[in-house]
């Protein structure tokens, strides 16, 4: 109390104002305290705010030292001075990543924002290759449509001996021919005409799916599709469980044994029909790009059957997901909804 009003002019003062100006002054030093807490309330929602916010942010002071920079421009200071040194609005690919950096200055400090647009970019990216794509594909149909024709007429004329070359001929052919319709369904996007029909049908078309298909092991598949009915467009779910069947063939194609086994069931559970593909295959090395159009890590394919494949059971309502187990089991859900 002494360091804010001098002793002498207390002692001057009688004991009732005395009294009185204590209390102000009490009443002062609390609502000063009262103002700290507020201000400390404050600067913390601001710094909360501030820390939710997706991009990273740095304000600089005239000086060029550091005022503030939240969390995301801690972990992002190298890609900060890489963007420092390039002068700042301009985009950065750094590690994988795409970051639009943008400045302002305000009252002498001046405010750096670096926002990842790396979604953004690939979106583009896949419209850009998907225009491209489709139109590929319109332009290869034709000659390939042709090449096929001309192949079928020449294997009613050749002898017993050449008929396997012209066989290989026609796998081949057929797998241009998918890749063709499968990028032409992506680009255009899928619709299901979901209809009540047997699980039955799916496997006939499984099991010559595989005889379409050229491999070089020795590969065995198994199907236990059980009995039940459910809404769903055959010629679709057809598709995607056939890029299932042929990436579990290529996984075991580069992997280690010189055979393998492919197992495809599917089951009923609650509002759910459930499909289980599992090989013995090359484990997935990189589960994040399984998804991804246009990205493969195998050495045949060009990225687009498993992206299909998920379009196709997400316009059933349902979900794709490998399972957490010892095994190479890829889950396939859809709504039975009849």
């Amino acid at each position: 109390m002494s360091a804010l009003v001098d002793q002498n002019i207390l002692d001057n003062i009688g004991g009732q104002d005395r009294q009185e100006l204590l209390r102000l002054l009490n009443e002062f030093i609390l609502q000063s305290y009262k103002v700290e807490k507020e201000f400390k309330d404050y600067k913390a929602l601001y710094e909360w705010v501030i820390e939710i916010l997706p991009q990273a942010i740095w304000v600089i002071n005239e000086n060029k030292s550091f005022f503030y920079k939240n969390s995301k421009a801690i972990e992002s200071q190298e890609v900060f001075e890489k963007a420092k040194a390039l002068g700042f609005n301009i985009e950065i690919e750094h590690e994988g990543k795409n970051y639009l950096f943008q400045n302002n200055k305000i009252q002498g400090k001046e405010i750096i924002t670096a926002t990842d647009i790396t979604k953004q970019k690939r979106q583009e990216r896949l419209v850009s290759m998907g225009k491209i794509s489709a139109h590929l594909a319109h332009e290869i149909r034709n000659p390939v449509g042709s090449i096929s024709l001309l192949t079928s007429v020449l294997l009613k004329k050749v002898d017993e001996k050449t008929k396997p070359i012209v066989f290989e001929l026609q796998r081949a052919l057929w797998r241009v021919e998918r890749i063709i319709k499968a990028t032409l369904l992506f680009s255009k996007g899928v619709h299901a005409n979901k209809i009540p029909q047997s699980l039955g049908l799916l496997e006939d078309e499984i099991k010559e799916a595989l005889n379409q298909y050229s491999y070089t092991k020795d590969i065995s598949l198994k199907t236990a599709i059980a009995p039940i009915s459910a809404s769903y467009d055959l010629s679709l779910l057809s598709i995607a469980l056939q890029n299932f069947l042929y990436n579990a063939i290529d996984a075991i194609e580069e992997g280690p044994c010189e055979e393998g086994h492919i197992e495809v069931c599917a089951f009923e559970e609650a509002e759910w029909v459930v499909f289980h593909i599992k090989d013995d295959g090359k484990e997935v090395l990189d589960k994040d790009l399984l998804f991804e159009p246009f990205e493969t890590t195998k050495l045949k394919g060009n990225g687009l059957g498993l992206a299909l494949s998920l379009q196709v059971v997400q316009a059933h309502g349902g979900k794709i997901t490998l399972l957490d187990t010892k095994e190479k089991i890829f889950e396939i859900r859809i709504l039975k909804d009849l």
